[in-house]
């Protein structure tokens, strides 16, 4: 065998081909492809499905009830509050009718000094003119006077004094005459009118 044939290399053909002088890299075999992700079952999702939707469900049902029980108890509150300012309203009706009658009430009795004194004539012009003003004041306050000859008797506003007979021109007993009259603030009496009444005649036994 000669020197130039030991220096021949054999070359296999299907050896890789190594990288020549200018710095080609070999190309990498492919990867092998990834088996594909596991799909899950159709019967699984659904039962998550309706189970995220029951949960939503449940969280909206507690909701509605907290809001109900909030809605009762604001309307609750609410007419509490409306039932308290009635109250309130109520009573300083009251207070203030009660501190006008403690101070109207006393007042009656001079009323009734300057109602007899006119019963005998003309005041004087001096005395007439205080006795207006008083008049005026007390109305003005919401003191009424009521009580007059010929009204029908009214136990709840008329203190009979007295049965004076019998009248035929009247159909139920009458106020005949008024001794003192009668005041009242408001709807409540301050004190009845005193009066002396007559009966309607009696039919004629047959």
């Amino acid at each position: 065998m000669t020197e130039s044939s030991q220096d021949e290399q054999v070359v296999d053909p299907a050896a890789p081909v190594a990288p020549d002088e200018a710095g080609e890299q070999d190309v990498p075999a492919p990867r092998p492809a990834e088996p594909p992700a596991e799909q899950p079952d159709t019967g699984d999702v659904l039962l998550e499905e309706q189970a995220a939707e029951e949960e939503v469900e449940d969280d909206l049902a507690v909701t509605q009830r907290a809001v109900a029980v909030l809605t009762e108890d604001l309307q609750r509150l609410q007419a509490e509050f409306v039932n308290y300012k009635r109250r309130v309203e109520r009573d300083r009706e009251l207070v203030r009718e009660n501190a006008t009658y403690a101070a109207l009430a006393p007042i009656v009795e001079v009323l009734d000094t300057i109602d007899r004194a006119r019963e005998h004539g003309e005041l004087d012009p001096g005395f007439q003119t205080v006795a207006d003003q008083l008049e005026r004041t007390v109305e003005r306050l919401g003191l009424s006077k009521f009580g007059a000859v010929g009204d029908a008797f009214d136990p709840t506003v008329h203190e009979a004094l007295s049965h004076i007979g019998e009248d035929p021109e009247v159909s139920v007993t009458t106020c005949k005459v008024v001794a003192k009259a009668g005041y009242r603030i408001g709807d409540r009496v301050v004190r009845a009118a005193q009066v002396l009444v007559v009966d309607p005649a009696t039919a004629p036994a047959e």
